[in-house]
């Protein structure tokens, strides 16, 4: 998908980037709504990790182990590395879905990379119309096992709270039967 289709897409005013929605999710579960110290994240194998969950993964911003970052910085490399992530996820979508559904795909996407979230089922049943399917599978298998909640091959049940918080509050918000 071209960047003039993207504008488009983003620009017809049913398709918000960065919502607040989706910011409230990041700050619930990633922290960094006053600044913070990046640090070192267990679950992530040592990754540093600033404010809301921000890596090197979806930002060139120099992400350093202990050094503070203030709520301005915070939210300002946020909503820039959200918008190149949603960018990208929107491409791999292919067409602009319900708001609801975008932020739930995005908070997945945020959190194990746009690659992973693109090749997703949650993506693939988000492209046939299956809203309700692609957000249940945010948080579990078809055969009811947890979904996206393993840390290096171990259940993590926070993790596992994320994605059920992901499906229950922010993707099935759109009410899709």
């Amino acid at each position: 998908m071209n960047k003039k289709l993207i504008a488009s897409i983003i620009g017809a005013g049913s398709l918000i980037m960065a919502s607040q929605p989706l910011k409230d999710f990041l700050e619930k579960w990633e922290g960094g709504a006053q600044g913070m110290a990046v640090y070192a994240d267990k679950l992530a194998n040592g990754l540093p990790t600033a404010c809301h969950g921000i890596t090197k993964h979806v930002t060139d911003e120099p992400v350093i182990v202990g050094e503070y970052w203030s709520k301005e910085k915070c939210d300002r490399v946020r909503d820039t590395a959200l918008i190149k992530v949603q960018t990208e996820l929107l491409n791999c979508i292919g067409f602009r879905p319900p708001q609801s559904v975008f932020d739930g795909l995005s908070s997945l996407a945020w959190n194990v990379g746009w690659p992973k979230a693109c090749k997703s089922q949650s993506t693939r049943y988000a492209r046939k119309g299956d809203y309700k399917t692609a957000c249940n599978l945010l948080a579990e298998t078809f055969s009811g096992k947890p979904n996206w909640s393993y840390a290096s091959g171990h259940f993590v049940q926070g993790l596992n709270n994320r994605r059920k918080d992901n499906r229950d509050n922010l993707c099935l918000s759109g009410n899709y039967q």
